[in-house]
């Protein structure tokens, strides 16, 4: 039986939901607001606001970066920001009298300018500010160029760069390293690093810069990326700003792996080549960057820090940042301080990690400790260890050098001395930098005496033998490469190492280095194929459609260079767009003399040779010891028939690199074409005799001297020809020459000798028979 609906009750219950809706509704609407907009907002593109914004939420970490070398990278040139004496001084140094003084309350130096004579310039930046702080000056066409006289912080004196860093050469003003000349440049030698969100706008047709930035330092964003978004994100309440991710700034600083966070400090602590300016819409480095793997000469062959490195490709050597422990920047350094985080406790750093009664205890170090009785050792840089700082860990497992005059900076592959390794390839070592008035073997026996005679195998052995062409390097290479507890970059520059002894047994291997995880090692593949036929650069096509920039367009670059009449295609879509990312590359760095250089290469492989020798003729004006460039600019005025010019340029190149073998015998062939037939001999002669393991040389000498009618040695020559190769065409040779000078009494027997050697070749046989 039905029962009847207590109606009363029914419509109590309609009244309380329908008002818990109206209730509601405002509350959806406003969300439904946010979401809206979020959903826009989120998505734009960000904009640069400025570091100012940051502050209200992030104070502390504001207050650590102010005054930080990120704060002071640069700054406009005032009485706040010059720390330098300006009170009409004079500085002596690169073999000149130089003078700091004011005019009309500008900053003033007197040096010698572009063409060598004493000049007035005016300090319009600063830059840095300890332990050195460097002045750029402005000139034309939007550059700045940074003074060779320079402020040393800390002892309060002036010195010139070019008696410390330069003190081996000679810096006139035409020189590339003068201070007016690319080296020291702004725009594109330092730039990049001292400012936030810098765009180098260099146009290479009219040789100028208009360079901007946003702030002029280093600011918040040059590490966290454009923030208009994120300061759209902290304005939303916690409800609606779901659609942000990484609360909308571009870069990722947290929740990442240690390859990762590192990789953000890389793009300027690193040595490396620049793709473009930075993109912050990706944090793959090898889209905007290739740094330089740890190799000679800007790192010793152990992999110690020679020249500057900016400290990535050390410390991806090191063991720290493997996957078993995973070390990062910021264990170590407050970031935005860029201080250590414990001040002068250095060995606390370490012992976050490793146990104090395990390392810092004499079993392990075997130092004095301050306050016991001993003398200080001067180290090979200059720098005074007083007795107990053999206890720092740094000091055994982070020396370090002075750049730049005055700045000693650590290594950062934090690695286990070995002397026994100095002994056999004269690398540094530890004990030797503090005990520099000792011998290796001395602090060798030490290290056996403290830990046995046992070494770990290290690299630097096989990058040894594949530097000296020792075919056993092959099997330590590929082993070095295929162990993953190597560190990549090592395992990368062994690949390129392998190149060295490219041949068709390891294209398979090569072809699975390709696909590799790692970019430097897919680009180190690359690097190292030698092409010789087709199945070569079907490796390469596939690599034109691979995700990072680095590899894509080094993969363009080779396949460039082939002289190929015709790209297949189902390739030619990628290559068109790999190519003209690689052209983009170049213009970009065109400002360099190397870069106008790779510039004119690029056109000329296109047949452009328009272009071709306009950016070889500007690399040359940029710096005229790239003797190089003279060659390439000689091979393409004979391409395009003004052999005058080629002459006179093989000429000069000649001057500095009289023992360039191939360049004497291009050289003698260009005379010959020239009609220059005795000094296209000499020339000839001279290749041989620098190479005489080359066939076709003496080959070319034999044809000149029979065309020149000299019978004795167009002989002697088609036999050195043989010594060389013996094969059927060097030996055919010299039986027509005998054949066509009727000298039967040597034809016959050179012709039964063939026979036996090559008895498929039926003309011989009819040969022989003529000779009866």
């Amino acid at each position: 039986m039905l029962k009847m609906i207590n109606t009363q009750k029914y419509n109590n219950l309609m009244l309380a939901l329908v008002g818990a809706l109206i209730l509601l509704f405002p509350a959806y609407l406003l969300i439904k607001t946010y979401s809206d907009t979020d959903t826009s907002t989120a998505n734009a593109e960000p904009q640069f606001v400025g570091g100012d914004t940051c502050i209200e939420c992030h104070l502390p970490e504001y207050n650590d970066w102010k005054g930080s070398h990120h704060d002071r990278a640069m700054d406009e040139a005032n009485d706040s920001t010059v720390l330098a004496n300006f009170n009409n001084v004079t500085i002596e140094g690169n073999g000149m009298t130089h003078r700091a003084f004011m005019q009309d309350g500008k900053f003033m130096v007197n040096t010698d300018g572009e063409n060598g004579t004493m000049e007035d310039f005016e300090i319009k930046y600063v830059f840095g500010f300890t332990p050195l702080q460097q002045f750029l000056v402005e000139f034309d066409g939007g550059r700045l160029q940074t003074l060779p006289l320079t402020w040393n912080t800390l002892d309060s004196v002036w010195y010139h760069m070019a008696d410390s860093t330069y003190a081996d050469q000679d810096i006139h003003h035409n020189n590339w390293l003068h201070w007016t000349n690319q080296a020291q440049n702004w725009n594109s030698m330092c730039a990049d690093c001292h400012s936030t969100n810098l765009q180098k706008n260099y146009d290479p047709h009219t040789d100028t810069y208009n360079t901007t930035w946003s702030e002029i330092d280093v600011s918040c964003e040059a590490c966290h990326g454009p923030s208009s978004n994120h300061l759209t994100w902290a304005a939303l309440p916690e409800y609606a700003r779901d659609d942000f991710e990484n609360y909308g700034l571009p870069v990722k600083t947290s929740g990442i792996n240690n390859e990762q966070y590192v990789d953000n400090c890389a793009r300027c602590h690193s040595r490396r080549s620049s793709l473009s300016d930075f993109d912050y819409s990706t944090q793959n480095i090898h889209n905007h960057i290739i740094p330089n793997l740890p190799d000679i000469p800007t790192w010793h062959l152990d992999g110690q820090i020679q020249d500057e490195d900016y400290v990535y490709a050390s410390f991806i050597q090191s063991k720290m940042y493997t996957k078993e422990r995973e070390v990062q920047c910021n264990d170590c350094h407050n970031v935005h301080s860029g201080q250590l985080l414990f001040g002068d406790d250095y060995n606390k750093l370490c012992l976050q990690c490793h146990t104090a009664d395990v390392y810092e205890t004499p079993d392990h170090h075997f130092h004095k400790t301050e306050g016991m009785p001993g003398d200080a050792v001067i180290s090979d840089s200059g720098v005074k260890f007083d007795v107990g700082s053999g206890t720092l860990c740094i000091n055994c497992h982070m020396h370090g050098q002075y750049y730049m005059g005055v700045d000693y900076r650590r290594d950062h592959s934090f690695r286990v001395p070995r002397p026994d390794l100095s002994i056999k390839y004269d690398v540094p070592n530890a004990c030797n930098q503090c005990h520099a008035d000792k011998s290796n073997q001395w602090s060798e026996n030490y290290i056996t005496k403290w830990y046995g005679e046992s070494r770990t195998y290290h690299f630097a052995q096989a990058f040894d033998d594949a530097r000296n062409g020792e075919a056993h390097a092959l099997g330590r290479l590929k082993g070095i490469i295929n162990d993953e507890l190597y560190p990549h970059s090592i395992r990368a520059l062994s690949i390129q190492y392998l190149g060295n002894f490219f041949q068709d047994s390891l294209k398979h291997e090569v072809e699975s280095y390709l696909s590799n995880l790692y970019p430097d090692m897919r680009v180190a593949a690359i690097r190292s194929i030698q092409v010789a036929g087709e199945e070569d650069i079907n490796l390469l096509y596939p690599m034109l459609v691979d995700d990072t920039k680095a590899v894509r367009t080094e993969a363009a670059r080779i396949l460039s260079s082939l002289g190929l009449e015709q790209i297949p295609q189902k390739h030619q879509k990628a290559f068109d767009i790999a190519i003209s990312e690689y052209e983009q590359i170049l213009l970009y760095n065109a400002d360099f003399p190397i870069g106008k250089f790779n510039l004119a290469n690029f056109y000329y492989n296109k047949a452009e040779y328009g272009p071709a020798e306009q950016f070889y003729l500007k690399a040359l004006k940029q710096d005229e010891e790239l003797h190089f460039v003279k060659l390439n600019l000689a091979y393409l005025y004979n391409r395009i028939q003004k052999n005058d010019k080629a002459a006179l340029l093989f000429e000069d190149y000649l001057k500095h690199e009289p023992t360039d073998a191939q360049a004497r015998y291009s050289y003698g062939l260009l005379l010959s074409e020239m009609k220059k037939y005795d000094a296209s001999l000499k020339q000839l002669i001279r290749s041989h005799n620098l190479q005489p393991e080359r066939a076709r040389v003496a080959h070319n000498i034999a044809m000149m001297f029979e065309f020149q009618g000299d019978k004795a040695n167009t002989e002697l020559y088609l036999k050195k020809e043989i010594a060389i190769v013996n094969d059927y065409n060097s030996n055919a040779e010299l039986l027509r020459f005998y054949l066509s000078n009727k000298m039967t009494a040597k034809a016959k027997p050179l012709a039964i000798q063939m026979n036996k050697t090559f008895p498929d070749v039926a003309e011989l046989k009819q040969v022989i028979e003529q000779l009866k």
